[in-house]
């Protein structure tokens, strides 16, 4: 079966959910009002709350949310086949992931542009508002982390695209003072960064990379790729202490003079990959040699684990943060929430379809995906690299050279992954202030001690030394973890929407159905993974793990029993009306 099919039919379901579904939640259930005064234009202040074009704020929203989750997840999840990936992210876009990303983003609107975590203060309670806030808070921390370990890992193996990242960052901030402070167009600037950035690509893609032998300056192998960085500890650690420095002025930059700007630029850039993947797809029409079910797969079952490794591409808590830590701040008028909220996950739903159809048309034959799915582990060890490769085929269909695939391709998973780590670290200050005044502790409000709490702390935990990767290997030992945290997220979220819904005195089912299932599955795996797989009586102790996820089990299950004790004795309670 050509791979094509699958495509063709992911296309359908999201065309329907975005055409009929989301217009019934925003008109019906939502009832969004077009005159509402938001965040945005009430509290203006050109840093965080800046009334911003829809199409521009859909770009910043898309590309903070696809980042390189959508790809891992969904490149690992096919080890179980191909089927069960590609419904969950079909059905979970469109019944889940949509009301979710709109969903808290309309609830923050109609709240000041207030994030989740304070947002529980007001439906669930004080207490509870604490301990999602610190939820909130170990999971931005795992982004950080496992982001970096990603871009680092992309840069290691792909060294022709560091030069084209890192052009983007001065050029995105040239279009930021040329859009805020001439008023010129971004559309013309944005396409031309483009153009040089794969340009830049091309021409690296041909050139020797510079060696510089780092045994003087950290030990161990000498270095072979880009600026002297390789897969040993010292290129882990060089690598994430760059991209944390450079996370910190990215984050307390002004939006319109960096994050912004370069997020619309990644938007066209995501677009340009779809295209290219996708028309990729349907010139060359590949087999699908995948497995539709694998009956190998005996050594973790999908059940209940396929819903915690295909997180973001089906449904994301970390797009909530984002929606109501950065997007509700920047909404221009409320009858966009549609818009940016609804089609910014159906545009991630795509980027999970393809990454599926990449993977599972790879392989040359059904004994060569075994040979390399052989196993869950070796499937979330090889995943992102299978789909680079993936992907990088389907790219050469139109006519683009091999030896430039790989990179162009490694460049838009790392300008995706570097805009979710600026995001993420700039929602990780706004928790740690809001805790800071929770708290009374003045001195950790302010930005740049907020900001530098942060990333130091981020770099600390990707660092965490283990095995022979040796620095660097933090992020991806938290990645089962991430999975589980994230989906707990949505699932509380969506909780949340559910009550604010019901006070609202429409129907709470298109949040409440969703998030019983998501909370379910989460739970129960896990309560497996946590209490069976990295407890200390397991075979495989995982203190790290164990640690983490104990902690983030017995607050969510806190937060849920009292969520569900409010929504069974409240009837009609005047003091709540101001979260409509």
């Amino acid at each position: 079966m050509s791979g094509i099919w699958l495509a063709l039919a992911g296309f359908l379901v999201f065309f329907l959910g975005y055409r009929f579904y989301s217009k019934f939640i925003a008109e019906k259930i939502y009832k969004l009002d077009p005159a509402y005064v938001t965040p945005a234009h009430k509290y203006k202040d050109g840093v965080d709350f800046v009334p911003t074009n829809k199409y521009v704020l859909w770009g910043h929203h898309f590309t903070s949310i696809a980042g390189a989750a959508p790809i891992l997840g969904p490149a690992i999840a096919v080890y179980w086949g191909w089927l069960p990936a590609l419904v969950w992210v079909v059905l979970g876009t469109v019944f889940a992931a949509g009301v979710h990303d709109s969903g808290t983003l309309f609830m923050s609107v109609r709240n000041k542009g207030q994030s989740v975590g304070t947002l529980a203060n007001k439906l669930i309670g004080q207490r509870a508002k604490i301990l999602f806030l610190f939820i909130i808070l170990l999971l931005v921390l795992m982004v950080n982390a496992v982001f970096a370990w990603v871009i680092a890992n992309l840069f290691i193996s792909n060294p022709s695209a560091v030069l084209s990242v890192f052009i983007q960052i001065p050029l995105a901030i040239w279009i930021g003072y040329h859009v805020y402070k001439r008023s010129g167009s971004m559309l013309l600037p944005s396409l031309i960064v483009l153009i040089i950035m794969y340009g830049t690509a091309v021409i690296a893609s041909y050139v020797e990379p510079l060696q510089i032998d780092l045994v003087r300056y950290f030990g161990g192998e000498g270095a072979t790729t880009f600026i002297g960085l390789n897969a040993t500890s010292a290129a882990f650690f060089t690598w994430i202490i760059i991209l944390m420095v450079y996370v910190y002025f990215a984050s307390t930059l002004p939006v319109w003079k960096l994050l912004q700007p370069r997020d619309y630029i990644n938007s066209h850039q995501l677009v340009v990959g779809l295209v290219i993947l996708y028309a990729g797809l349907f010139i060359t029409s590949p087999e699908v040699t995948a497995p539709m079910t694998n009956p190998a797969a005996t050594d973790t079952p999908w059940f209940p684990i396929l819903f915690i490794t295909i997180a973001c591409g089906a449904i994301s808590g970390f797009h909530g943060l984002v929606s109501s830590g950065t997007t509700s701040k920047q909404l221009n008028n409320e009858r966009d929430v549609r818009f940016v909220g609804y089609l910014g996950a159906v545009g991630e739903g795509l980027l999970a379809l393809i990454a599926i159809i990449a993977v599972v048309t790879f392989f040359s034959s059904t004994d060569a995906f075994t040979a390399t799915y052989s196993s869950f582990g070796a499937a979330s060890d090889g995943g992102l690299g299978v789909f680079v490769q993936g992907a990088a085929a389907l790219a050469t269909g139109l006519g683009i050279p091999a030896a430039v695939a790989p990179t162009i391709i490694a460049v838009i998973i790392v300008s995706f992954a570097a805009t979710t780590l600026d995001s993420s670290v700039r929602l990780m200050r706004y928790i740690i202030s809001e805790l800071g005044v929770e708290y009374s502790l003045p001195t950790i409000t302010k930005k740049h001690v907020a900001t530098a709490i942060a990333v130091i702390s981020s770099a600390a935990l990707a660092l965490i030394p283990q095995g022979p990767n040796g620095f660097g290997s933090g992020g991806y030992l938290l990645w089962p973890l991430f999975g589980t945290s994230n989906q707990l997220l949505a699932g509380i979220s969506l909780l949340l929407l559910a009550i604010f819904l019901r006070r609202r005195g429409s129907s709470m089912l298109p949040a409440l159905i969703p998030m019983v299932f998501l909370m379910f599955m989460t739970l129960y795996a896990m309560f497996v993974q946590v209490f069976t797989d990295w407890a200390p009586w397991a075979t495989n102790t995982d203190w790290l793990l164990f640690t983490f996820g104990s902690i983030i089990f017995v607050f969510a299950i806190w937060i849920v029993f009292t969520a569900f004790s409010v929504i069974s004795n409240e009837r009609k309670n005047d003091k709540f009306k101001d979260v409509a």
